[in-house]
């Protein structure tokens, strides 16, 4: 199907093809929605082709592939006809968990470049069909939606990278929010907690052997056992993917919009806690504080 030829509204979203991102395609799609879903792999595109018919087009590209991005934003307006597209979706993203000390470098570099530098070339790319430029298109500026994460609040060990690069999307969500007034785009974070999608059976197989023989050896698996439990029992993704439908469809959406199991103690109470208490708690709950007395009574 060709976009121009269905009077839908025309979205964007990324990493589409699992978890988060696919549950906004379905949502976005029954909400009545024409999505472009970006995957990296041709068996992922013809599966949802296949899946959601004439009301989905797959785009493929990789989040560091400039020029592929570029042709991709490229290859959705010339489908637009010279009308907005009403919203872009980016939900790509990846963790790579370990302690900061021993987490490899060029881990920390792709984490940034993924989860952060990628964000901001697909906005860079599809603004313009947004309604952000030069170009005089028809129809209402459209909508960015960052998919950000509670981790953007309040930081956690052994996710300090993930961390790193949500607390830089949720600064750069403000900073673009407030320079794209002047196009009348708006943008919002949505921000989840724990969500059961697959993410938590590749952290159960995550290997953390690098790690082994280091002082966070016992706390690290301890962490990736308790978010194994917990995420896999956590709300469904399809709970994100209707925030994600409010955060387009709302007359006058909130800037931030939080999806967790309990707002109170998920959201809300942590990143009001002192500093140092919040430091005491953890260092308590990975057995730190006896590591430390432990240490401190050998020397």
């Amino acid at each position: 199907m060709n976009a121009t030829t269905s009077d839908k509204k025309v979205v964007v979203v990324t990493g589409a093809s699992t978890g988060i991102g696919l549950a906004c395609v379905e949502t976005l799609i029954d909400a009545g929605f024409f999505v472009f879903g970006s995957v990296r792999g041709e068996e992922d595109a013809s599966r949802l082709s296949q899946s959601f018919g004439d009301r989905f087009a797959a785009l493929r590209f990789d989040i560091l592939d400039d020029a592929a991005i570029d042709a991709a934003a490229q290859e959705v307006g010339g489908r637009l006809n010279g009308e907005t597209l009403a919203g872009l979706v980016n939900n790509a993203g990846v963790a790579f968990p370990g302690p900061l000390l021993h987490l490899p470098m060029e881990d920390f570099r792709r984490q940034i470049a993924i989860n952060l530098t990628g964000q901001l070339k697909v906005t860079q790319a599809f603004a313009p069909l947004l309604g952000a430029g030069n170009d005089r298109r028809k129809g209402a500026p459209g909508r960015i939606v960052n998919m950000s994460s509670v981790a953007g609040r309040f930081a956690k060990p052994f996710m300090g990278a993930y961390n790193a690069s949500k607390f830089g999307l949720e600064g750069l969500s403000d900073s673009l929010r407030r320079e794209l007034i002047v196009y009348g785009v708006d943008v919002v974070v949505v921000e989840p907690g724990m969500i059961a999608t697959p993410i938590w059976d590749k952290l159960n197989s995550h290997d953390l052997s690098p790690f082994d023989g280091t002082i966070y050896e016992a706390a690290g698996r301890r962490v990736q056992a308790w978010a194994v439990e917990h995420g896999r029992s956590a709300p469904p993704a399809s709970r994100v993917a209707e925030a994600v439908k409010f955060a387009l469809c709302a007359p006058k959406p909130p800037a931030r919009i939080a999806v967790v199991k309990n707002l109170l103690t998920d959201y809300v109470l942590p990143p009001l806690l002192p500093t140092r208490l919040s430091d005491w708690l953890v260092a308590r709950w990975l057995g730190f504080d006896r590591l430390r007395a432990a240490r401190d009574k050998k020397d």
